[in-house]
């Protein structure tokens, strides 16, 4: 682990945040991958995969986006903490504007409850799109953490950007088995299953990219990047993971699976943050 940090720290931002996207979106792969190994998967594994996704989500959040943001603002009192409420309130209405105009369906959802525009696009395309608008927010975070730690801001390591890309590719694993799972119970082939499950990760590299750059061109913006980031992830967490794994009768094993979560996720941000 400190050999990857050490050559991240010595590469171009830009590229490193690419790479570590690029690890998050292949872990991905990986799980939608599982859909050639095994027939299906018992709704009980599912929700508590699903529950794990959001500990991890809320745990960075804070440890990894929010907590930064505040200790890097200058004043004191409400006023160091203005940056972060505004940049929070932004991510999450920009989710929220998203939600409202990307057509999707969630997990476990039945096809008349697809949200958005009204549109004529079957469930296996609104799958794909919503796990792609939860990835957005997943990619722009790892990006604009690398960025903030190549312009040398104290609160902004590589360790951290490390430890948060780290525990966002282990939590795209069952992101992958959530959609590839599914869509094979739709009656899709494991091909296509497996190739539309890698395909709603694919964004990240490309939202982590821009926030690298945008950091790195406009650094007085860090605090409000990291708490839109954080706004984003924790919209999605509410609106759409939690609800997700309260559809069937396994609540009690999707808490645990958050509890598991987000404690891996704070061990590892402090850890290596």
């Amino acid at each position: 682990m400190e050999s990857v940090v050490h050559y991240l720290t010595e590469c171009d931002p830009v590229w490193a945040a690419f790479l570590a996207t690029t690890f998050t979106w292949l872990v991905t792969a990986a799980g939608a991958g599982l859909v050639f190994l095994f027939k299906n998967l018992h709704r009980k594994w599912l929700d508590g995969m699903l529950g794990f996704t959001g500990g991890v989500m809320i745990a960075a959040s804070f440890w990894s986006l929010l907590n930064p943001a505040i200790e890097m603002s200058p004043g004191e009192g409400f006023v160091k903490a203005i940056p972060a409420a505004v940049g929070f309130a932004m991510g999450a209405l920009f989710l929220f504007a998203l939600d409202k105009c990307m057509p999707h369906l969630h997990i476990n959802f039945p096809e008349e409850k697809k949200e958005g525009v009204k549109t004529n696009l079957q469930g296996t395309m609104l799958l794909v799109l919503a796990i792609t608008l939860h990835n957005i927010p997943e990619g722009l975070a790892v990006g604009v953490l690398f960025g903030g730690a190549a312009a040398g801001v104290p609160e902004a390591t590589i360790g951290g950007a490390v430890a948060l890309a780290l525990g966002i590719g282990l939590q795209n694993f069952p992101e992958g088995i959530a959609v590839s799972f599914p869509l094979r119970r739709l009656g899709l082939s494991r091909r296509k299953s497996f190739f539309y499950g890698q395909l709603s990760a694919i964004v990240e590299p490309l939202a982590g990219v821009v926030g690298a750059m945008a950091v790195m061109q406009m650094l007085p913006i860090l605090p409000y990047a990291l708490a839109f980031a954080a706004g984003a992830m924790i919209y999605v967490v509410i609106e759409e993971v939690i609800p997700e794994t309260q559809q069937d009768k396994y609540t009690d094993i999707a808490a645990l699976g958050f509890i598991a979560g987000f404690l891996m996720m704070m061990l590892l941000d402090v850890g290596l943050g």
